[in-house]
Parts: structure tokens; sequence; C-alpha cells
């Protein structure tokens, strides 16, 4: 199992995929999710799921962002399809963001008939122009440049979810330690559009968890003092992205966890 390029996307094929999974990162580390969220991402392959991480690079119209990557998954996918790497039987499809990622899920799910067994929302967030580029009102320079504002804007994007979305199984995922984590607005949303099909988790770790990555530690032929310290250093490092990858995988299978 390995990474191929088709199309601009990242694609991961296990050998015997029991599902497809679609990615879409945060706002300044999506242009390349095969290396930003590498460790996540393959070991949801490993697990056997087929993973398309479509990068995109943001841009004030969120909609045509969704339009996008939407369109490039599904180019993506009948051609894995015709190809014969992905067998044509059914597989369940699910799609999986991070941060910026959850919004354009949320809006794929409201703005066209996609077929998704589930979306996975990790570390949502919603804000506007200015609070989401912090570094735009010091460089504007006029009342213009401050009036700039997502397409839709975050008011919108709640209006549109709440009226409009059409996938009702959901697992949303904050972390304790997340301070521009919005789910706590998504929640009440969705739950009030699709009761008792939410899950919810506040799991241990930040807002850049999803990336982070696994320290392969080896100890020599003889364990040292030192040794001891890699050891503790590396489960310290991995122990929040490893719960959160079991907790996703609970999710998408709990039968295989009872």
């Amino acid at each position: 199992m390995y990474w191929q390029e088709i199309s601009g996307s990242w694609v991961l094929i296990p050998r015997q995929p029991v599902g497809i999974i679609h990615f879409l990162g945060g706002a300044f580390v999506a242009t390349a999710p095969n290396i930003t969220y590498r460790w996540l991402l393959e070991n949801l392959g490993k697990s056997g799921y087929a993973v398309i991480a479509t990068p995109f690079v943001n841009t004030l119209d969120h909609s045509a962002i969704a339009l996008n990557v939407l369109n490039r998954f599904e180019s993506i996918l009948e051609r894995l399809q015709s190809t014969g790497k992905l067998k044509l039987g059914y597989l369940p499809i699910y799609g999986m963001g991070h941060s910026m990622g959850c919004k354009l899920h949320l809006l794929i799910g409201s703005l066209f008939e996609v077929e998704r067994h589930g979306n996975i929302l990790i570390s949502f967030n919603n804000y506007p122009v200015k609070r989401a580029i912090p570094f735009i009102e010091p460089l504007a320079l006029d009342v213009k440049t401050l009036n700039l504002e997502f397409v839709p804007s975050p008011e919108e994007t709640q209006d549109l979810i709440s009226e409009n979305y059409l996938v009702r199984r959901n697992l949303l995922i904050r972390f304790s330690n997340d301070d521009i984590d919005q789910t706590n607005i998504l929640n009440p949303i969705l739950n009030s559009r699709f009761p008792n099909m939410i899950a919810s988790l506040n799991l241990p770790g930040n807002h850049l968890t999803p990336l982070g990555q696994d320290i392969d530690w080896k100890a020599g032929e003889i364990f040292t003092p030192f040794d001891a310290v890699g050891q503790w250093i590396k489960k310290e490092f991995s122990r929040d992205i490893y719960r959160l990858r079991d907790e996703v995988l609970r999710w998408l299978n709990p039968e295989k966890f009872i």
C-alpha cells in the first residue's frame, strides 16, 4: 500500500477496501495532506479504508472550493473503479474533515446531492475572515478590505446546514485544549436536524493533534537510560493521535470494538 497521485489528489488503496474516506484538511495545511496528515490517514488505510485526500487552496469562495473538491473526488473515484483499482461493488463513502475541511464537507452535504454513509468532523470552525486570517486587518489599507468575507458567510453557512444538510450520521470531535474549535455551535444544529444520529467526543489534545506523527524510536541492542527517555517521549507525543485514530475507527466499525 502506497500513496498515488491521481489528478492532483493523493490516494491510498488497501488490498481489500471496506470503505472509502474522502479527506479534506485544514486551511493552511490542506495542500499536501499525504504529508501533513500522513500518520492518521495511513493508519486508516491499514485498517482497510481507501483514502482519497483532496488538496485545495483557500480562497474567499468556500462554495466554489466545495464544488471543486467534490468534482475531483467523484472523477477520481470513477477512474479508480473503471481501471479496476477499486471494485465496482458497493463501498460506503465517508467524508472526513479537519478544521476548514469540516466546513467544506458540511457545504457539500448542504449544497449538492451526495451519497454519504456519514461524516467525521474534527475541530470544526467557521470564523469570519478577520478571525480566520488574523494578519489581514493590520495589512488592510481601507474599509473595503476590512469588509471582505467568506462565501457563504459564517451565518449563511449555519443557515444552509440547518435547512439543507443531508448527511444523517455524523461524528463530531473536539479537543480539550483547542481555543478555536466551534463544535459547540455545530452540535445543536445537527442534533436538531437529525436527533439521536450525532455522536460527539471531547478528546485530549489540541487543534494540531490530527497532524501528529508517531516518533519512530528504536532502542539499541543495549537498552540505556537514553532509550528509556526516548520511549517516554514517544509515548507522550503519540498518545493523543493514537486515541483519535481509535475513536474514528470505533465509530466507523463499532462491531469490531464490541
